[in-house]
Protein backbone atom coordinates (compact mmCIF):
# COMPACT_ATOMS: atom_id res chain seq x y z
CA UNK A 1 0.00 0.00 0.00
CA UNK A 2 1.11 3.24 -1.01
CA UNK A 3 2.09 6.02 1.65
CA UNK A 4 -0.63 8.52 0.16
CA UNK A 5 -3.15 5.59 -0.05
CA UNK A 6 -2.15 4.90 3.25
CA UNK A 7 -2.52 8.29 4.75
CA UNK A 8 -6.01 8.80 2.46
CA UNK A 9 -7.35 5.27 4.43
CA UNK A 10 -6.23 7.15 7.99
CA UNK A 11 -7.68 10.27 7.16
CA UNK A 12 -11.45 9.25 6.02
CA UNK A 13 -13.90 11.23 8.53
CA UNK A 14 -14.70 7.39 9.77
CA UNK A 15 -11.19 6.24 11.02
CA UNK A 16 -10.10 9.35 12.04
CA UNK A 17 -13.28 9.78 14.12
CA UNK A 18 -13.88 6.06 14.95
CA UNK A 19 -10.70 4.12 14.60
CA UNK A 20 -10.66 3.06 18.35
CA UNK A 21 -13.71 1.12 17.87
CA UNK A 22 -10.89 -1.44 15.85
CA UNK A 23 -9.10 -1.24 19.08
CA UNK A 24 -12.16 -2.43 20.64
CA UNK A 25 -12.56 -5.00 18.38
CA UNK A 26 -9.49 -6.74 18.59
CA UNK A 27 -9.53 -6.29 22.58
CA UNK A 28 -12.93 -8.37 22.35
CA UNK A 29 -11.48 -10.95 19.94
CA UNK A 30 -8.32 -11.54 22.34
CA UNK A 31 -9.99 -11.47 25.59
CA UNK A 32 -12.65 -14.14 23.77
CA UNK A 33 -10.17 -16.41 22.70
CA UNK A 34 -7.75 -15.95 25.90
CA UNK A 35 -11.09 -16.85 27.87
CA UNK A 36 -12.58 -20.27 25.93
CA UNK A 37 -13.78 -22.88 28.49
CA UNK A 38 -16.06 -25.45 28.95
CA UNK A 39 -19.79 -24.30 29.79
CA UNK A 40 -21.56 -25.82 31.85
CA UNK A 41 -25.65 -24.96 30.84
CA UNK A 42 -28.05 -23.45 33.64
CA UNK A 43 -31.15 -22.72 34.03
CA UNK A 44 -34.56 -24.18 32.60
CA UNK A 45 -33.58 -24.79 29.22
CA UNK A 46 -31.13 -26.88 30.33
CA UNK A 47 -33.34 -28.75 33.05
CA UNK A 48 -35.13 -29.43 29.96
CA UNK A 49 -32.19 -31.29 28.02
CA UNK A 50 -31.43 -33.48 30.92
CA UNK A 51 -35.28 -34.59 31.28
CA UNK A 52 -35.11 -35.78 27.53
CA UNK A 53 -32.17 -37.45 28.26
CA UNK A 54 -33.27 -39.12 31.17
CA UNK A 55 -36.51 -40.11 28.92
CA UNK A 56 -34.26 -41.32 26.71
CA UNK A 57 -31.78 -43.73 28.29
CA UNK A 58 -34.14 -44.58 31.32
CA UNK A 59 -38.00 -44.85 29.73
CA UNK A 60 -41.24 -43.07 30.61
CA UNK A 61 -41.62 -44.98 33.73
CA UNK A 62 -38.13 -43.34 34.89
CA UNK A 63 -37.96 -42.68 38.80
CA UNK A 64 -35.76 -39.45 39.01
CA UNK A 65 -34.48 -37.45 42.16
CA UNK A 66 -33.24 -33.58 41.44
CA UNK A 67 -30.83 -32.27 43.01
CA UNK A 68 -29.64 -28.65 42.88
CA UNK A 69 -28.32 -25.85 45.14
CA UNK A 70 -30.53 -23.31 46.23
CA UNK A 71 -29.53 -20.76 43.60
CA UNK A 72 -31.53 -18.75 40.89
CA UNK A 73 -30.53 -20.58 38.02
CA UNK A 74 -30.52 -23.78 39.68
CA UNK A 75 -33.60 -23.38 41.02
CA UNK A 76 -34.96 -22.44 37.53
CA UNK A 77 -32.87 -25.85 36.23
CA UNK A 78 -35.12 -28.16 38.82
CA UNK A 79 -38.17 -26.22 38.01
CA UNK A 80 -37.17 -27.09 34.03
CA UNK A 81 -36.46 -30.51 35.08
CA UNK A 82 -39.80 -31.46 37.17
CA UNK A 83 -42.08 -29.84 34.54
CA UNK A 84 -41.06 -31.86 31.64
CA UNK A 85 -40.19 -35.22 33.33
CA UNK A 86 -43.80 -34.75 34.94
CA UNK A 87 -44.89 -34.08 31.42
CA UNK A 88 -43.61 -37.01 29.84
CA UNK A 89 -44.88 -39.25 32.47
CA UNK A 90 -41.85 -39.52 35.11
CA UNK A 91 -42.12 -39.45 38.33
CA UNK A 92 -39.67 -37.47 40.04
CA UNK A 93 -39.28 -38.66 43.48
CA UNK A 94 -38.42 -35.50 45.49
CA UNK A 95 -36.35 -31.97 44.30
CA UNK A 96 -33.67 -31.54 46.48
CA UNK A 97 -32.68 -27.47 46.77
CA UNK A 98 -29.69 -27.63 48.87
CA UNK A 99 -26.17 -28.86 50.39
CA UNK A 100 -24.96 -32.85 49.96
CA UNK A 101 -26.71 -33.48 53.09
CA UNK A 102 -30.16 -32.24 52.40
CA UNK A 103 -29.47 -34.84 48.90
CA UNK A 104 -28.45 -37.45 51.69
CA UNK A 105 -31.89 -36.97 53.74
CA UNK A 106 -33.61 -37.64 50.23
CA UNK A 107 -31.59 -40.35 49.21
CA UNK A 108 -31.97 -41.92 53.14
CA UNK A 109 -36.17 -41.32 52.79
CA UNK A 110 -36.72 -42.91 49.58
CA UNK A 111 -34.28 -45.90 50.13
CA UNK A 112 -36.15 -46.57 53.15
CA UNK A 113 -39.68 -46.58 51.78
CA UNK A 114 -38.39 -49.21 49.42
CA UNK A 115 -38.10 -46.63 46.55
CA UNK A 116 -35.73 -47.06 43.63
CA UNK A 117 -34.12 -44.29 41.99
CA UNK A 118 -33.47 -44.72 38.00
CA UNK A 119 -31.58 -41.04 37.76
CA UNK A 120 -30.30 -38.68 39.42
CA UNK A 121 -30.69 -35.16 37.54
CA UNK A 122 -28.30 -32.98 38.57
CA UNK A 123 -25.75 -30.00 36.99
CA UNK A 124 -22.21 -29.89 36.45
CA UNK A 125 -21.73 -28.69 40.79
CA UNK A 126 -24.13 -31.06 42.41
CA UNK A 127 -23.57 -34.11 40.16
CA UNK A 128 -19.37 -34.19 41.87
CA UNK A 129 -20.85 -34.20 44.98
CA UNK A 130 -19.33 -37.90 46.57
CA UNK A 131 -22.96 -38.76 48.06
CA UNK A 132 -24.30 -40.78 45.87
CA UNK A 133 -21.17 -43.50 45.81
CA UNK A 134 -22.11 -44.28 49.08
CA UNK A 135 -25.21 -45.93 48.09
CA UNK A 136 -24.43 -49.15 46.21
CA UNK A 137 -28.31 -48.75 44.87
CA UNK A 138 -27.59 -45.23 43.70
CA UNK A 139 -23.75 -44.35 42.45
CA UNK A 140 -22.73 -40.96 40.90
CA UNK A 141 -23.09 -42.92 37.60
CA UNK A 142 -26.71 -42.59 37.74
CA UNK A 143 -26.60 -38.45 37.90
CA UNK A 144 -27.34 -37.16 34.38
CA UNK A 145 -26.13 -33.77 33.94
CA UNK A 146 -26.59 -31.02 30.63
CA UNK A 147 -24.37 -31.02 28.02
CA UNK A 148 -21.07 -28.92 28.06
CA UNK A 149 -19.58 -27.07 25.44
CA UNK A 150 -16.57 -24.89 24.69
CA UNK A 151 -17.08 -21.09 24.72
CA UNK A 152 -15.81 -18.14 25.95
CA UNK A 153 -16.40 -16.73 29.93
CA UNK A 154 -15.89 -13.27 27.68
CA UNK A 155 -18.96 -13.36 25.10
CA UNK A 156 -21.68 -15.33 27.78
CA UNK A 157 -24.64 -12.89 27.56
CA UNK A 158 -24.71 -12.61 31.67
CA UNK A 159 -20.88 -11.10 31.32
CA UNK A 160 -21.80 -9.00 28.19
CA UNK A 161 -24.44 -7.27 30.08
CA UNK A 162 -22.62 -6.84 33.01
CA UNK A 163 -20.05 -4.92 31.27
CA UNK A 164 -22.16 -2.94 29.71
CA UNK A 165 -24.11 -2.11 32.80
CA UNK A 166 -21.18 -1.14 35.05
CA UNK A 167 -20.08 1.23 32.06
CA UNK A 168 -22.98 2.77 31.77
CA UNK A 169 -22.32 5.09 34.70
CA UNK A 170 -19.33 5.84 33.78
CA UNK A 171 -20.48 6.61 30.01
CA UNK A 172 -22.81 8.51 31.18
CA UNK A 173 -21.13 11.30 32.98
CA UNK A 174 -18.13 11.02 30.15
CA UNK A 175 -21.18 13.13 27.87
CA UNK A 176 -20.79 15.73 29.99
CA UNK A 177 -16.67 15.29 30.19
CA UNK A 178 -16.86 14.85 26.19
CA UNK A 179 -18.26 18.40 26.22
CA UNK A 180 -16.03 20.00 28.67
CA UNK A 181 -13.07 18.83 27.40
CA UNK A 182 -13.91 19.89 23.66
CA UNK A 183 -13.86 23.05 25.21
CA UNK A 184 -10.62 22.76 26.36
CA UNK A 185 -11.40 22.57 29.78
CA UNK A 186 -11.63 19.89 32.61
CA UNK A 187 -14.22 19.10 35.13
CA UNK A 188 -12.49 17.12 38.25
CA UNK A 189 -15.50 17.52 40.44
CA UNK A 190 -17.98 14.65 38.96
CA UNK A 191 -16.85 12.19 41.41
CA UNK A 192 -17.68 14.19 43.94
CA UNK A 193 -20.69 15.55 42.80
CA UNK A 194 -21.96 11.38 42.42
CA UNK A 195 -21.38 11.25 46.01
CA UNK A 196 -23.55 14.67 46.47
CA UNK A 197 -25.95 13.38 44.32
CA UNK A 198 -26.20 9.96 46.07
CA UNK A 199 -26.26 11.61 49.72
CA UNK A 200 -28.66 14.63 49.11
CA UNK A 201 -31.36 12.38 47.15
CA UNK A 202 -31.39 9.16 49.83
CA UNK A 203 -31.79 12.17 52.58
CA UNK A 204 -34.73 13.69 50.89
CA UNK A 205 -36.29 10.30 50.73
CA UNK A 206 -35.56 9.23 54.22
CA UNK A 207 -36.69 12.85 55.78
CA UNK A 208 -39.32 14.38 53.96
CA UNK A 209 -40.57 11.82 51.74
CA UNK A 210 -41.16 9.00 54.16
CA UNK A 211 -38.32 6.74 53.78
CA UNK A 212 -39.07 3.29 52.72
CA UNK A 213 -42.41 3.91 52.48
CA UNK A 214 -42.13 6.50 49.99
CA UNK A 215 -44.45 6.19 47.22
CA UNK A 216 -42.73 6.63 43.26
CA UNK A 217 -44.36 10.18 42.79
CA UNK A 218 -41.99 11.82 45.82
CA UNK A 219 -39.14 9.36 44.40
CA UNK A 220 -38.85 11.04 40.89
CA UNK A 221 -38.93 14.38 43.07
CA UNK A 222 -36.07 13.71 44.88
CA UNK A 223 -34.40 12.41 42.27
CA UNK A 224 -34.86 15.22 40.22
CA UNK A 225 -33.86 17.47 43.40
CA UNK A 226 -30.59 15.44 43.28
CA UNK A 227 -29.57 16.56 39.49
CA UNK A 228 -30.59 19.93 40.08
CA UNK A 229 -28.09 20.46 43.15
CA UNK A 230 -25.54 19.13 40.59
CA UNK A 231 -26.22 20.65 37.91
CA UNK A 232 -25.96 23.99 40.46
CA UNK A 233 -22.37 22.78 40.99
CA UNK A 234 -21.76 22.43 37.62
CA UNK A 235 -23.40 26.04 36.61
CA UNK A 236 -21.21 27.57 39.68
CA UNK A 237 -18.23 25.74 38.28
CA UNK A 238 -19.25 27.39 34.60
CA UNK A 239 -19.62 31.11 36.46
CA UNK A 240 -16.18 30.95 38.06
CA UNK A 241 -14.27 30.15 35.31
CA UNK A 242 -15.83 32.42 32.48
CA UNK A 243 -16.29 35.60 34.73
CA UNK A 244 -13.21 35.49 36.76
CA UNK A 245 -11.02 33.60 34.13
CA UNK A 246 -10.19 30.76 37.45
CA UNK A 247 -8.60 28.10 35.28
CA UNK A 248 -10.59 25.04 35.14
CA UNK A 249 -8.70 22.73 37.04
CA UNK A 250 -8.36 24.94 40.08
CA UNK A 251 -12.38 25.75 40.46
CA UNK A 252 -12.95 21.52 39.44
CA UNK A 253 -10.44 20.52 41.92
CA UNK A 254 -11.63 22.79 44.40
CA UNK A 255 -15.40 21.91 43.74
CA UNK A 256 -14.43 18.12 44.08
CA UNK A 257 -13.26 18.62 47.54
CA UNK A 258 -16.61 20.99 48.54
CA UNK A 259 -18.83 18.74 47.66
CA UNK A 260 -17.34 15.42 48.85
CA UNK A 261 -16.80 17.30 52.21
CA UNK A 262 -20.72 18.08 51.76
CA UNK A 263 -21.66 15.04 51.57
CA UNK A 264 -19.69 13.54 54.92
CA UNK A 265 -21.17 16.52 56.41
CA UNK A 266 -24.65 15.62 55.12
CA UNK A 267 -24.59 12.24 55.73
CA UNK A 268 -22.41 12.26 58.99
CA UNK A 269 -20.08 9.15 57.06
CA UNK A 270 -22.46 7.22 57.22
CA UNK A 271 -24.53 5.05 54.50
CA UNK A 272 -28.28 5.82 54.18
CA UNK A 273 -30.38 2.89 53.52
CA UNK A 274 -33.86 3.82 53.97
CA UNK A 275 -34.72 3.99 50.47
CA UNK A 276 -37.90 2.51 49.11
CA UNK A 277 -38.45 -0.18 46.52
CA UNK A 278 -39.40 1.65 44.07
CA UNK A 279 -36.50 3.90 44.08
CA UNK A 280 -34.47 0.61 43.05
CA UNK A 281 -35.81 0.38 39.48
CA UNK A 282 -33.87 2.86 38.08
CA UNK A 283 -30.44 0.99 38.38
CA UNK A 284 -31.91 -2.59 38.68
CA UNK A 285 -34.85 -2.54 36.70
CA UNK A 286 -34.98 -3.94 33.14
CA UNK A 287 -37.10 -3.79 29.88
CA UNK A 288 -36.72 -6.74 26.98
CA UNK A 289 -34.27 -8.64 29.95
CA UNK A 290 -31.66 -5.90 29.16
CA UNK A 291 -30.71 -3.53 32.37
CA UNK A 292 -32.20 0.10 32.57
CA UNK A 293 -29.00 1.75 32.88
CA UNK A 294 -27.87 0.49 29.45
CA UNK A 295 -31.24 1.93 28.22
CA UNK A 296 -30.48 5.10 29.65
CA UNK A 297 -27.07 5.34 28.63
CA UNK A 298 -27.78 4.42 24.82
CA UNK A 299 -30.90 6.66 24.88
CA UNK A 300 -28.33 9.88 26.45
CA UNK A 301 -25.84 9.21 23.98
CA UNK A 302 -28.00 9.60 21.00
CA UNK A 303 -29.35 12.36 22.14
CA UNK A 304 -25.85 13.80 22.96
CA UNK A 305 -24.65 12.60 19.24
CA UNK A 306 -27.84 14.93 17.73
CA UNK A 307 -27.08 17.78 19.90
CA UNK A 308 -23.11 17.84 19.11
CA UNK A 309 -23.37 16.81 15.65
CA UNK A 310 -26.95 18.53 14.55
CA UNK A 311 -26.92 21.48 16.29
CA UNK A 312 -25.47 25.31 16.76
CA UNK A 313 -24.91 24.58 20.21
CA UNK A 314 -22.88 21.98 19.41
CA UNK A 315 -20.82 23.76 16.52
CA UNK A 316 -20.38 26.54 19.20
CA UNK A 317 -18.99 23.69 21.40
CA UNK A 318 -16.30 22.70 19.05
CA UNK A 319 -15.77 26.78 17.84
CA UNK A 320 -14.74 27.15 21.22
CA UNK A 321 -12.22 24.02 21.81
CA UNK A 322 -10.58 25.24 18.39
CA UNK A 323 -10.37 28.73 18.99
CA UNK A 324 -12.10 30.90 22.25
CA UNK A 325 -11.06 34.18 21.07
CA UNK A 326 -11.78 33.77 17.13
CA UNK A 327 -15.38 32.04 18.16
CA UNK A 328 -15.71 35.38 20.42
CA UNK A 329 -14.95 37.53 17.67
CA UNK A 330 -17.22 35.34 14.96
CA UNK A 331 -20.26 36.45 17.69
CA UNK A 332 -20.38 32.90 19.36
CA UNK A 333 -21.84 33.77 22.84
CA UNK A 334 -18.78 31.91 24.51
CA UNK A 335 -19.47 32.11 28.17
CA UNK A 336 -23.02 31.03 27.78
CA UNK A 337 -22.03 27.86 26.08
CA UNK A 338 -19.08 26.93 28.83
CA UNK A 339 -21.72 27.38 31.75
CA UNK A 340 -23.95 25.51 29.56
CA UNK A 341 -21.10 22.44 29.24
CA UNK A 342 -19.98 22.53 33.12
CA UNK A 343 -24.00 22.52 33.99
CA UNK A 344 -24.54 19.75 31.36
CA UNK A 345 -21.43 18.06 32.96
CA UNK A 346 -22.47 18.17 36.61
CA UNK A 347 -26.36 17.35 35.65
CA UNK A 348 -25.06 13.94 34.23
CA UNK A 349 -22.48 13.10 37.40
CA UNK A 350 -25.96 13.41 39.59
CA UNK A 351 -28.18 11.45 37.57
CA UNK A 352 -24.74 8.82 37.51
CA UNK A 353 -25.54 9.35 41.71
CA UNK A 354 -28.65 8.80 41.30
CA UNK A 355 -28.43 5.42 39.42
CA UNK A 356 -25.57 4.06 41.53
CA UNK A 357 -27.77 4.47 44.17
CA UNK A 358 -30.27 2.93 43.14
CA UNK A 359 -28.46 -0.18 42.00
CA UNK A 360 -26.50 -0.12 45.87
CA UNK A 361 -30.01 0.07 47.45
CA UNK A 362 -28.14 3.69 49.51
CA UNK A 363 -26.78 6.55 49.59
CA UNK A 364 -23.61 6.55 50.69
CA UNK A 365 -20.65 9.64 50.43
CA UNK A 366 -17.90 7.11 49.37
CA UNK A 367 -19.60 6.76 45.76
CA UNK A 368 -17.38 7.92 42.95
CA UNK A 369 -14.29 7.85 44.51
CA UNK A 370 -12.00 8.52 41.57
CA UNK A 371 -14.87 8.39 38.83
CA UNK A 372 -13.28 11.77 37.48
CA UNK A 373 -10.00 9.24 36.23
CA UNK A 374 -11.92 6.95 35.05
CA UNK A 375 -14.18 9.51 33.06
CA UNK A 376 -11.65 11.54 31.77
CA UNK A 377 -9.80 8.02 30.70
CA UNK A 378 -13.05 6.94 28.55
CA UNK A 379 -12.81 10.20 26.97
CA UNK A 380 -9.43 10.74 26.23
CA UNK A 381 -9.22 6.78 24.45
CA UNK A 382 -12.27 7.88 22.96
CA UNK A 383 -10.28 10.21 20.72
CA UNK A 384 -11.64 13.52 22.57
CA UNK A 385 -8.23 15.87 22.50
CA UNK A 386 -6.73 17.30 25.49
CA UNK A 387 -6.08 20.01 23.52
CA UNK A 388 -9.76 21.04 22.67
CA UNK A 389 -11.93 21.12 19.24
CA UNK A 390 -12.00 17.71 18.12
CA UNK A 391 -14.00 14.82 19.41
CA UNK A 392 -17.20 12.92 19.10
CA UNK A 393 -19.86 11.73 21.52
CA UNK A 394 -19.89 7.95 20.24
CA UNK A 395 -16.23 8.01 20.38
CA UNK A 396 -16.34 8.88 23.92
CA UNK A 397 -18.66 5.71 24.42
CA UNK A 398 -16.16 3.58 22.16
CA UNK A 399 -13.49 4.61 24.74
CA UNK A 400 -15.80 3.59 27.81
CA UNK A 401 -15.89 0.26 26.45
CA UNK A 402 -12.36 -0.25 25.69
CA UNK A 403 -11.68 0.60 29.28
CA UNK A 404 -14.52 -1.67 30.69
CA UNK A 405 -13.47 -4.39 28.30
CA UNK A 406 -9.91 -4.67 29.17
CA UNK A 407 -10.93 -4.70 32.85
CA UNK A 408 -13.01 -6.93 32.36
CA UNK A 409 -10.87 -9.10 30.35
CA UNK A 410 -8.18 -8.95 33.64
CA UNK A 411 -10.81 -10.03 36.07
CA UNK A 412 -11.99 -13.14 34.12
CA UNK A 413 -7.89 -14.22 33.70
CA UNK A 414 -8.05 -13.74 37.59
CA UNK A 415 -5.16 -10.95 36.64
CA UNK A 416 -3.76 -8.82 40.00
CA UNK A 417 -5.66 -5.56 40.88
CA UNK A 418 -2.18 -3.60 41.19
CA UNK A 419 -1.08 -5.29 37.47
CA UNK A 420 -4.62 -3.69 36.46
CA UNK A 421 -4.07 -0.27 37.46
CA UNK A 422 -0.33 -0.64 35.48
CA UNK A 423 -2.24 -2.00 32.28
CA UNK A 424 -4.96 1.33 32.71
CA UNK A 425 -2.33 3.30 32.98
CA UNK A 426 -0.13 2.43 30.40
CA UNK A 427 -3.41 2.42 28.02
CA UNK A 428 -4.38 6.32 29.24
CA UNK A 429 -0.66 7.32 28.40
CA UNK A 430 -1.01 5.62 25.16
CA UNK A 431 -3.93 7.06 23.69
CA UNK A 432 -2.98 10.70 24.85
CA UNK A 433 0.50 9.75 23.20
CA UNK A 434 -1.48 9.04 19.77
CA UNK A 435 -3.11 12.02 19.92
CA UNK A 436 0.04 14.52 20.82
CA UNK A 437 1.37 12.32 17.47
CA UNK A 438 -1.70 12.45 15.61
CA UNK A 439 -2.02 16.56 16.19
CA UNK A 440 1.94 16.82 14.95
CA UNK A 441 1.82 15.27 11.83
CA UNK A 442 -1.49 17.10 11.16
CA UNK A 443 0.88 20.48 11.69
CA UNK A 444 3.44 18.85 9.26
Amino acid sequence: MSSNLRTQLINTPFIRDYGMIFVLLVLAGLFSVLTIKQQHPTGEAAGRQVADFIISRKGHQARVLIVTRNTGDDLAFAEGVATSLKHLGATVLDNVNGTASDAKRAIDVILASGGEIDAIAANDVTAKWPVYDRYPEVGSGKCIVPSSYAWPDFLKISNLLGVANQTAIYAMIAIGMTMVIITGGIDLSVGSLVALSSVCTAIMIRDGCGGVEAGIGVVIVAALAGVCICALAGAFNGFMITAFQVPPFIVTLSMMMMASGLSYRLSSGRSIPELPTSFFWVGRGRAAGIPNPILLMFFLYIVAHIVMSRTVFGRYVYAIGGNADAARLSGVPVKRILMWVYTICGALAGLGGIVLTSQLSAGDPKFGLMYELEVIAAVVVGGTSLMGGRGKIFGTLIGAFIIAVIKNGMNLKDVDPFNQKIVLGAVLMLAVLFDTLKRRNSRE
